[in-house]
């Protein structure tokens, strides 16, 4: 007798094994992935620091140590003591400086074309500050543009002294000249901090200086090439705590 052969079951609407399998790894790949993603990112996160900085350039009154307002008349003509303030940020140190003629008087310093020499480009150097006749002061990064160098070894030479390594001797040097002793780049301060010798192929950035009604010397901006160093003048350091409205003059005298 011949036994009847069992029926198979339907199983059309059912998934198979083996997709159900496929499915489940893919499933956990994903979920690891997205996992791993997460931990990526913190790491990063942890490694690169966001960068910081501004939206605009602040205004800031400059000041002592003590906090009192810096006066026209506290600033030293030809000095060659350094007076330093920082801005727009609080790691961007800047030269303050009173220019004047060789017997001491103070000049009025009035806005220049500044080329620079890196890729021909020009822009206007507003000028110096102070009383009406007697805009006497600029202002100028004090970081050279060439490979980063700061004070002392860039500096200010007053009028009559000579330039050691550069062709500008004392007679040359008429009303002060902004040198680098790490490699020999010079800066003219009555022109814009425009490049006198290189190696140098970019001028010192201006800081925009304000002088107001009641005497006192504010920061508004900055024109001409970016600070060395950084992608913007408003990034790359660390803003002054919020609410501050002055920046502090440190001195150091180099004679």
């Amino acid at each position: 007798m011949v036994e009847p052969q069992n029926a198979k079951p339907d199983t059309s609407d059912q998934p198979s094994d083996a997709g159900r399998r496929i499915f489940l790894k893919t499933m956990i790949v994903v979920a690891a992935g997205a996992a791993l993603a997460g931990v990526l990112k913190g790491a990063i996160g942890e490694i690169i620091a966001p960068q910081v900085g501004l939206s605009s350039f602040p205004t800031l009154k400059i000041v002592d140590s003590s906090g009192s307002p810096i006066l026209f008349n506290d600033i030293p003509v030809n000095t060659p003591t350094t007076w330093l303030f920082y801005y727009p940020l609080s790691n961007d140190p800047n030269f303050l400086i009173k220019l004047g003629n060789s017997s001491g008087s103070p000049i009025s310093v009035g806005p220049a074309k500044v080329t620079i020499p890196a890729d021909g480009s020009t822009y206007v150097f507003p000028g110096g500050t102070g009383p009406e006749g007697s805009q006497a002061i600029v202002s100028y990064s004090a970081i050279c543009q060439h490979l980063g160098c700061v004070p002392p070894e860039i500096h200010f030479y007053p009028p009559g002294q000579a330039i050691p390594g550069t062709p500008y001797g004392a007679s040359d040097n008429v009303y002060g000249i902004i040198h680098c002793s790490c490699h020999g780049s010079t800066y003219d301060p009555k022109n814009g901090a425009a490049v006198l010798t290189g190696p140098t192929s970019r001028p010192l950035p201006n800081t925009v200086l304000k002088y107001n009604p009641d005497g006192t010397i504010s920061a508004l901006s900055m024109v001409g090439p970016t600070i060395y160093g950084k992608a913007s003048n408003l990034t790359g350091g660390n803003p002054f705590p919020k609410g501050q409205t002055t920046t502090t003059v440190t001195n150091t005298n180099e004679a």
